[in-house]
């Protein structure tokens, strides 16, 4: 037996490391070429919503100057209706008094069927420029009107006036979705504050104005330069972003009769309209509800610009919540509470009564408001649909705001006297009914989309 020389033994010891060494970076490249043929993870596509950014936020600013003078001079139309009875139309009756101020919101609402369609095919701009045009030149004619001449006043405020807006607010909402989609409740609502702004604003000016040394005529103007200065502003801060119908020659028309055969999209509608057919009696007979219980004029001027106040933080914050649990999760609650508050509008015979109601009725209220347009498109199946289903939506609603103050103005005044249990009692059953279907309608979307975030 022989062995090996110190020198042999640490040969092989190297040529052992040496074949370690090279197994390693064999072992080594074989990882790298493997890895190089493993196919990557694809990268998800970018969001084709910004979702913010400073032309998002301006067309945002922008809508809410419009709704501004247009939604918000809907809301402030108490403070009208108690001039109008106590002045400048006192030998009328509350309810032909009230048809001035529901025309004017039939006219919004139902203008949003063909404003819709000119949006969808390009035409934003040319709505909203018509639109400022047709309700500066009315609001200016109003300020012309005499005493006791309600053709002239209805025809400037009732027919004009709406005319101009339905042109304006539909394409300044609905120009939203073209740069929202996970946050387009919250969007929306913010475009929508800006008409509580509006009436908190006009209801306190003109009330002033209309009671003090300006009179009626120099009053309206007052509102309608700010009009001139926000509506020409918002012309220019606003934009569209995406091409519209007409610009994409293969773009999906609209099914139509996929929309009017949708059940679950209807029973929305028909939820809405009931709602609306109610909801609006306190903004119209609040400040006359207030006097005529014996609160001074200062404490009833100051009962609309209340709830429009509280109705700016029911605008947003619970869009801003939508966007997390859903609109229907929101707006139902909202619509339910708003019922049952118009029965405490029978403890607004004091100043305690007056403001508690103004800020729960303004808030709760608001969210409904707000939050009835992202509910109605979420029934949409493309986004091309969105429009369309708001003008559907906003045109249904129109014949009950026309119809809903007119209604309980017959019913509050009997033979000159006040009866305020009828149109509480109307307006609170019509706003429930509604809800009842808008729970409904949650429930079928909730099966077509398999969630119940809606």
């Amino acid at each position: 037996m022989s062995l090996l020389p110190d020198g042999g033994l640490s040969l092989n010891v190297a040529l052992s490391k040496s074949n370690l060494v090279l197994t390693k970076s064999e072992i080594s490249s074989g990882d790298a070429e493997l890895a190089a043929h493993v196919e990557k993870p694809p990268v998800p596509p970018p969001s084709p919503f910004p979702e913010g950014g400073l032309q998002a936020w301006l067309t945002v600013l922008g809508g809410s100057m419009i709704l501004f003078c247009t939604f918000g001079a809907v809301q402030s139309f108490g403070v009208y209706q108690a001039y109008y009875s106590s002045h400048y139309l006192s030998q009328y009756a509350a309810s032909d008094i009230s048809w001035i101020g529901s025309l004017q919101t039939f006219l919004l609402f139902a203008g949003g069927l063909p404003a819709g369609k000119l949006f969808d095919e390009g035409y934003f701009h040319h709505c909203i420029g018509a639109g400022s045009l047709i309700y500066l030149l009315s609001i200016f004619m109003l300020s012309l009107a005499k005493p006791h001449q309600y053709y002239q006043i209805i025809l400037a405020q009732g027919i004009g006036m709406g005319i101009g807006m339905g042109l304006l607010f539909l394409p300044a909402i609905s120009v939203t979705s073209h740069y929202f989609r996970r946050r387009r409740a919250a969007a929306m609502g913010v475009v929508l504050a800006g008409s509580s702004l509006g009436a908190v604003i006009y209801s306190i000016m003109l009330n002033n104005l209309f009671n003090g040394s300006a009179g009626f005529g120099w009053g309206v103007r007052a509102a309608a330069f700010i009009d001139l200065g926000l509506l020409g502003t918002a012309n220019l801060l606003m934009k569209t972003r995406l091409p519209s119908r007409r610009e994409r020659p293969g773009a999906k028309p609209v099914d139509v009769k996929a929309i009017l055969s949708d059940l679950g999209y209807w029973l929305c509608v028909i939820g809405a309209t009931l709602t609306f057919w109610g909801l609006f009696v306190p903004f119209f007979y609040l400040q006359v509800f207030s006097e005529k219980h014996g609160l001074s004029k200062n404490i009833g001027f100051y009962a609309i610009p209340i709830m429009n106040a509280s109705s700016l933080f029911g605008r947003t914050i619970p869009n801003f919540l939508g966007d997390v649990i859903g609109p229907f999760n929101v707006m139902i609650p909202c619509t339910v509470i708003s019922g049952g508050l118009l029965f405490l509008m029978f403890a607004a015979t004091n100043l305690g009564g007056t403001i508690a109601f103004g800020i729960l009725y303004g808030f709760f209220s608001g969210g409904f408001i707000s939050l009835i347009t992202p509910a109605a498109a979420s029934f949409s199946r493309d986004l091309n649909e969105i429009g369309t289903r708001i003008g559907i939506t906003s045109f249904v609603i129109a014949f009950a705001l026309l119809t809903g103050n007119p209604i309980a103005g017959a019913l509050v005044q009997v033979n000159g006297s006040y009866i305020w249990y009828r149109p509480l009692v109307f307006a609170s059953v019509v706003v429930l009914a509604g809800a009842a279907c808008l729970t409904a309608a949650r429930s079928i979307l909730s099966e077509r989309k398999n969630t119940n975030r809606l």
